[in-house]
């Protein structure tokens, strides 16, 4: 069925249900094991697999270049639908994702065509930037030195999404002098160790654990010429979380009504002889599935910000900061709304359904443990100021948010 006749509304391009076509038998692989390995905690090894042989990590290559030539817009519908079947997955291939942008936008020549073959070829790359550590906000504790003629990393990261799935950890660093350092480091390379010691309640699938670098060799054509990312970086990944909360939304409104089709229990003090059949139970449904919809179209508003600053950005325009200025504030003014949306989403799905809705084996929990633990990524709370701020005086918001000690 496609998305238009499911009710979720038209894709984002003529020929999005052709692409999502695609993809759409390897969601339900996913999804049809999504609860269980939940509460076993069973890492989606496999599901990632699946989705590497049908291509979906080479989604924004040209075809010549073994991709699909999708837009960003059509991106992110994919990493909606993907999400409702499971958000720890497109979370651990977000880093993956955004390390495409990078190269797509990348400054060198010479760098753009070696990822661009690797990723095309298959290989994925995980997360290696936050740090845990004494460092300061702005600095790393992880260091890259000239040692015996070579240069070497040695350090700790944490939250290191999808790394125990990829080939490469894309690592942030500083150099001895303090200057910023970007390279990608073999996830197999001597010296480096990656743990999956993450006890977040919620997105716990997602290996976003320990990686331990310990005089790790890096070659010249690992280290990025260019340090910076690409200049939507912070709106791209604030967005993916965006869209996997969209998407959990999604999976919430599904599951919800379709549990009160199969229910067939009353209360007494209810208004039907079914609860199907129940205005009130009805109503819950809807907010449910409406707060998901509206979830799901402002992700894909803000997308089009994005894909403004791409297209300005590869044709060289001098706009291309007001444009990412632009989808900054678009982005930072969409989080509340959609984190509000799905934080009661996925609460108020309980009052169609009665305690039994509770028993683990159902997973309803996990929808909320899921959203909760997204959306306590980079606090919303900061993001609401920034707007105000751009509203009031034009102030831009910043286009890094980085974590440390004070």
């Amino acid at each position: 069925m496609s998305q238009t006749e499911a009710g979720w509304g038209a894709g984002p391009s003529g020929r999005y249900e052709e692409l999502a076509d695609r993809f759409r038998p390897v969601f339900a692989e996913i999804r049809a094991t999504a609860v269980e390995r939940d509460r076993t905690r069973r890492l989606p090894h496999a599901e990632i697999g699946w989705l590497r042989e049908a291509n979906f990590t080479t989604l924004r290559l040209a075809p010549s270049e073994g991709g699909h030539g999708a837009s960003l817009s059509e991106l992110f519908a994919l990493l909606i639908e993907l999400s409702s079947a499971d958000s720890n997955v497109t979370n651990a291939l977000r880093a993956h994702f955004g390390f495409t942008e990078d190269a797509l936008c990348s400054s060198s020549p010479e760098w753009r065509a070696a990822w661009i073959g690797r990723i095309g070829a298959g290989e994925t790359i995980g997360s290696g930037v936050s740090e845990t550590g004494p460092a300061k906000v702005g600095a790393f504790d992880t260091v890259v030195r000239q040692r015996d003629g070579v240069r070497v990393v040695d350090g700790r990261k944490f939250y290191t999404t999808g790394s125990l799935f990829a080939d490469y950890i894309h690592l942030s660093a500083d150099d001895e002098a303090g200057g910023p350092v970007t390279a990608a480091v073999p996830v197999r390379a001597p010296g480096v160790t990656i743990v999956d010691d993450w006890d977040g309640f919620g997105q716990s699938l997602t290996a976003s654990g320990t990686a331990t670098f310990e005089g790790v060799v890096l070659a010249p054509d690992l280290i990025k010429p260019d340090p910076a990312r690409f200049p939507y970086a912070m709106a791209f990944f604030q967005l993916v979380h965006l869209a996997t909360l969209a998407g959990i939304g999604r999976a919430a409104a599904d599951d919800v009504a379709r549990l009160v089709a199969e229910r067939t229990r009353v209360y007494s003090h209810g208004n039907a002889g079914r609860t199907a059949d129940d205005p009130q139970i009805q109503a819950v449904v809807g907010r449910v599935r409406a707060n998901a919809y509206a979830a799901g179209a402002i992700v894909l508003k803000v997308a089009e910000a994005l894909q403004r600053v791409h297209d300005a950005h590869r044709a060289g325009s001098p706009d291309v900061e007001r444009q990412a200025t632009l989808a900054d504030v678009e982005v930072n003014q969409a989080v509340s709304v959609v984190t509000d949306l799905i934080l009661s989403a996925t609460t108020s799905l309980f009052d169609a359904l009665g305690a039994s809705a509770v028993k683990v084996g159902n997973g309803l929990d996990r929808y909320w443990r899921n959203a909760r633990t997204i959306a306590s990524h980079n606090p919303r709370i900061y993001r609401d100021r920034s707007v105000g701020a751009f509203a009031i005086s034009g102030e831009a918001p910043p286009r890094q948010y980085r974590v440390g000690s004070a």
